[in-house]
């Protein structure tokens, strides 16, 4: 068995090779009739049967919901607020108030009073031959 179709494939690839050509069939010994006068039925179109479960409607786009929150507002800066104190006036030089008391009298120096005792005696002198003139300042010692 595997012969035979071995051998049929080596035929047909033998046979395969060879170019081919048609040979018509003989013509046939009669004559075709001669076609009927009546003219062909009407050809009428049926159209198929319709499907057993419809197409689904076409898609219509639905928009998400709004979101529960509305989004914050856009941030917009404030400048801060002017400071609640003025700033304060420009320094003006008082002079300080006249004391209350009037200043004391200028010092005045007063000698001291003369002592109680009466000064030691005075030293006697000693004169020499020669006469000199001593000065009571010399003879402090």
């Amino acid at each position: 068995m595997i012969y035979a179709l071995a051998f049929c494939l080596v035929a047909t690839s033998v046979v395969a090779k060879e170019p081919y050509y048609y040979k018509s069939p003989p013509p046939p010994l009669k004559s075709p009739p001669p076609p009927s006068l009546s003219p062909p039925p009407p050809y009428h179109y049926s159209s198929p049967p319709p499907p057993e479960k419809s197409p689904p409607p076409p898609y219509v786009y639905k928009s998400p919901p709004p979101p529960l929150k509305s989004p914050p507002p856009p941030y917009h800066y404030s400048s801060p607020p002017p400071p609640k104190k003025s700033p304060p006036p420009p320094y003006v030089y008082k002079s300080p108030p006249p004391p209350l008391k009037s200043p004391p009298p200028p010092y005045h120096y007063s000698s001291p009073p003369p002592p109680k005792k009466s000064p030691p005696p005075p030293i006697p002198l000693l004169f020499t031959s020669t006469s000199k003139e001593v000065s009571p300042s010399s003879l402090c010692l």
